[in-house]
């Protein structure tokens, strides 16, 4: 017998006839067939995590909740619509929708636009961080700065609200 075709029988050959191949792996043994797709979602099935000796067991149980899912969909559809039928000038709440849309759009452009130049992305990076420091020193690093920033927010507050 040449030495090419005992190869070939060795590569050809059915796994009994040949000595098993063993290769060391940081994987764990994976079985060869991935189990079914029924014996994963059985509504009672058993999980099993081995670790070096122990076992934990988990029960999962499949349930559906669909009936209160749909009556919060059926809601908010419901909800939207009143909304809808309230306004009166529905074209103009389509302009500005489609306006907003449209600034949207324009802003994440020009932001990829200048995040695209090389210096420009760093450069706005130190000047967050800068921001952000003297923030921290104005407002927050002393009790009477708190207390203002504090003040400041409840303003703003009651002037969007409109109380005051």
């Amino acid at each position: 017998m040449s030495p090419s075709s005992s190869m070939a029988h060795a590569m050809f050959a059915s796994p009994s006839s040949t000595t098993p191949f063993h290769r060391r792996s940081p994987l764990p043994n994976l079985p060869l067939t991935p189990p079914s797709v029924s014996s994963l979602f059985k509504a009672s099935s058993m999980l099993q995590i081995s670790g070096s000796r122990r076992s934990v067991s988990y029960r999962i149980k499949a349930s559906s909740e669909d009936s209160s899912e749909t009556s919060e969909v059926g809601e908010v559809f419901s909800g939207l619509k009143e909304k809808w039928d309230a306004i009166e000038n529905k074209p103009m709440v389509v302009i500005y929708g489609g306006g907003a849309a449209l600034g949207l759009w324009l802003s994440s452009t020009i932001v990829e636009a200048i995040n695209g130049v090389p210096v420009i992305p760093k450069f706005l990076e130190l000047v967050g961080l800068g921001y952000t420091g003297w923030f921290i020193y104005r407002y927050l690093l002393f009790k009477s700065t708190r207390k203002e920033l504090a003040d400041d927010i409840e303003a703003l507050k009651k002037k969007i609200i409109g109380s005051e």
